[in-house]
């Protein structure tokens, strides 16, 4: 009796799927999903919205109004938000968040398309996205270390940060191109369309078997206790100032001087979005730089790596042909992912993890509150003192505050507490009484340490009397 030959097995699905590695739980994957989706649709829009005002007649200062009003409700509503996410599920906050960026970014793009934006309507869009920023900001800077256990932190972040970086490079690119070839208005669509796909992916997030989070007192005790915490770290603030100064400068020029010059200088919207995707590109390699790389003065060494932020402003002023800015870009990039790393690095090893998203949202509002003025005032100051000596009058700005920033002996002093250190309970590596201490964990292979987002944040000093380093043991499985 004859049989049929045995049918040749097939590889499954999941075998011709790339693996994820064992560490990367399902949380995990949707948060890098949606945030990868957003990334690339909201820097597309950045360049639309600029483009969309000077389309419709505006001129340097109705660009800085726009990007103003998205700042004021943003520097309003974060510490609210930073306390609402620390009392809510943050999972929850960042799916409203989305869901309201959404919406305003729906409508902008049907003002835009139907071709008679008025300048009120575009800032009251911008103002609605800004506050959907400031209850998502600090919700999502305490809701990644919880899907990550401590041992993989590192491996985490340098997936998470890689992604999105990698999401600024084609956001950028396709951006520009996209708003030459299809217009400002469509791109917008595809933002709205990115923050609601965002949302769907945040929302099938699975937090049963993550313990609650005690409720605290109120929601104004909750701002106050924030606000101590960030007085007790003098090279905190200090450092939040100088990024006050530096993030200003940084966003009126890319925000309104940037979009000027290339309609001016480099041809139109798409070597603008080049320049920034060549950011994108330099953050990507400074990543990976500082996964080989962990230099053990930290602050020392991110706040070094700042002077050279002061570069793009100096390339517009010139202004450079559009290679030479993208190669400055391109510095600028590895910079601020240089300064990223160290900082981030620090933030989620010393703060408790139920302060988190209040501590990062007076991190935001130090670090933004300048912008809505500095983007409002880029219109008169260029015509004031010509676009070019406004430009150099940021570099110079940029440098000064970073120099003084030095003179903070903690920004100097501060050091790497060696990972053995941490396993063994805090033995290891003598460090200096009183030096606050950062950590981060050595992963097998090529390196470690990457940065969730390249903003200021708040380690806590070393041995400090009461800490709660037994809650931030704890932080990779605490309840976001």
């Amino acid at each position: 009796m004859s049989t049929a030959p045995p049918t040749p097995s097939r590889p499954s699905a999941a075998r011709l799927l790339p693996r994820t590695p064992d560490w990367a739980s399902r949380n995990f994957t949707l948060l890098t999903s949606a945030a990868f989706i957003t990334s690339l649709g909201s820097h597309g829009a950045l360049i639309a919205a600029a483009f969309a005002v000077l389309e419709h007649g505006g001129d340097a200062g109705d660009v800085g109004l726009v990007a103003a009003a998205r700042t004021v409700p943003l520097i309003l509503f974060l510490l609210i938000g930073g306390a609402v996410a620390d009392r809510l599920p943050r999972h929850r906050v960042m799916v409203a968040a989305n869901l309201l960026n959404c919406l305003s970014q729906a409508a902008f793009a049907v003002l835009v398309l139907a071709g008679s934006p008025l300048l009120w309507q575009m800032m009251l869009l911008a103002a609605l996205g800004g506050t959907g920023q400031a209850f998502f900001s600090p919700a999502a800077e305490g809701m990644l270390l919880a899907t990550v256990d401590r041992k993989h932190a590192s491996k985490g972040f340098a997936v998470f940060r890689l992604t999105m970086n990698g999401a600024t490079i084609g956001g950028a690119a396709l951006g520009g191109a996209m708003v030459a070839v299809i217009g400002p208005g469509w791109v917008l669509a595809v933002d709205a369309a990115a923050f609601a796909v965002s949302a769907g992916l945040r929302a099938l997030l699975d937090l049963s078997g993550m313990p609650r989070r005690a409720q605290g007192g109120s929601l104004l005790a909750d701002l106050r206790d924030g606000w101590h915490e960030a007085l007790a770290r003098p090279w905190f603030w200090s450092i939040v100032a100088q990024f006050s100064v530096v993030v200003a400068v940084v966003g009126a020029a890319e925000s309104v001087y940037g979009p000027l010059v290339a309609r001016d200088h480099l041809g139109g919207p798409a070597p603008w979005g080049f320049a920034l995707a060549a950011f994108g590109v330099g953050t990507v390699v400074g990543a990976v730089l500082m996964m080989r790389w962990q230099p053990r003065r930290l602050l020392l060494a991110g706040t070094l790596s700042v002077f050279t932020l002061a570069l793009p402003s100096a390339a517009l002023a010139v202004p450079l042909p559009a290679l030479g800015l993208a190669g400055v870009m391109f510095v600028s990039g590895v910079a601020i992912e240089l300064f990223g790393v160290a900082w981030i690095t620090t933030m989620h090893q010393e703060i408790p993890e139920e302060k988190f998203s209040r501590m990062s949202a007076y991190d935001w509002l130090g670090s933004i509150g300048m912008v809505p003025l500095a983007t409002a005032l880029a219109g008169p100051a260029e015509s004031a003192f010509g676009r070019s000596n406004a430009l150099w009058g940021g570099a110079v700005l940029i440098v000064l505050v970073t120099a003084a920033v030095l003179f903070v002996p903690e920004v100097r002093t501060m050091t790497r507490r060696p990972p053995e250190a941490e396993d063994a309970g805090g033995e290891g590596e003598a460090v200096p009484e009183g030096v606050p201490v950062a950590a981060v964990d050595t992963v097998s292979g090529p390196g470690a340490g990457a940065v969730v987002a390249a903003a200021t944040s708040v380690p806590a000093p070393a041995a400090e009397p009461g800490s709660d380093a037994a809650d931030a043991e704890g932080a990779a499985r605490r309840d976001g």
